[in-house]
């Protein structure tokens, strides 16, 4: 099997010329962060996503019971989210209701500002979550063209973002939306902002960005996601054109028909960024 499905050429051919038509102001880019842009396997296993390195070690960043409490609310809800016979509607509020009690759990075990900046900073530095082969060269490219990047996480948005600073990726056209928290002025959590799970990202709109104005204008959408939950990032907004593109990194043969007919193109088993960096030079003209 191929490792890049284009799943309708003639209709991918017509998006490639719109976009190249309308040039690179007109266009932005929305994107996944965990199993995205990052890798989902790594090191022969299976990479944790950027919070779950929060519980790798027990008592480390946070109370000793913490790992147990968070995992016994993965075993309550991820059987939720991933039942095929629960309605959308009931996984939403069930996946609501999870990230309300984990957010609320991060709270009573001690998270600050200082253990989400130590946990990213020793996360790079044993190497245990990395981006996918190609990505600083996609980073490029979009820095290069002022071309806005947002990037739509159900995980911590401080803890993406403190990955992409660490990694000097937060440049100006970066910005993160995700679970957030408030913080008192000596950096302690003190209550909860947003709730971002898989499910609701087209909750999120961008009016809190900067860019909000600007990406107003850029109706042309280059979407990058790895669940058909991420295809929620672009709803509501009036685009004009839009590339999806779906990273199907596992259980590819059960999965793929559905993959299919949500994305415009699928990038499988895992695979780099070649081909999301061809096509975008392609549009520019790079």
């Amino acid at each position: 099997m191929e490792e890049v499905i284009i799943v309708n050429d003639s209709k991918f051919a017509d998006l490639k010329r719109m976009f190249k038509d309308g040039g690179s102001e007109r266009i932005h880019v929305l994107a996944d962060f965990d199993r995205t842009l990052t890798k989902t396997f790594y090191k022969s296993e299976k990479a944790g996503s950027i919070i779950s390195y929060l519980r790798k070690e027990k008592g480390k960043y946070l109370t000793e019971d913490y790992s147990d409490r968070a995992h016994a609310l993965f075993d309550k809800y991820h059987p939720i989210e991933i039942d095929g016979s629960i309605s959308q509607d009931e996984k939403n509020k069930k996946m609501y209701e999870w990230w309300k009690k984990h957010k609320e759990l991060l709270i009573e075990c001690g998270l600050d500002k200082q253990t989400i900046k130590r946990c990213v900073i020793e996360m790079i530095e044993e190497d245990a979550l990395v981006f996918r082969k190609g990505v600083d060269k996609f980073f490029r490219l979009l820095e290069n063209q002022d071309i806005p990047l947002v990037i739509i996480t159900a995980s911590l948005g401080d803890l993406v973002k403190g990955f992409m600073e660490q990694k000097n990726e937060l440049k100006k056209n970066v910005h993160v939306i995700g679970n957030t928290f408030k913080f008192d002025k000596n950096g302690k959590t003190i209550g909860i902002e947003k709730i971002v799970h898989v499910f609701n990202k087209n909750e999120f709109s961008t009016e809190g960005l900067e860019v909000h104005d600007e990406l107003l204008e850029r109706k042309n959408v280059i979407l990058l996601g790895d669940s058909l939950g991420d295809l929620g990032m672009v709803e509501g907004f009036e685009y004009e054109n839009l590339i999806k593109i779906g990273f199907l990194n596992e259980n590819v043969e059960e999965n793929l028909e559905e993959y299919k007919k949500a994305y415009d193109v699928l990038i499988l088993n895992d695979g780099d960024f070649e081909f999301v960096n061809d096509l975008i030079k392609e549009i520019f003209g790079d």
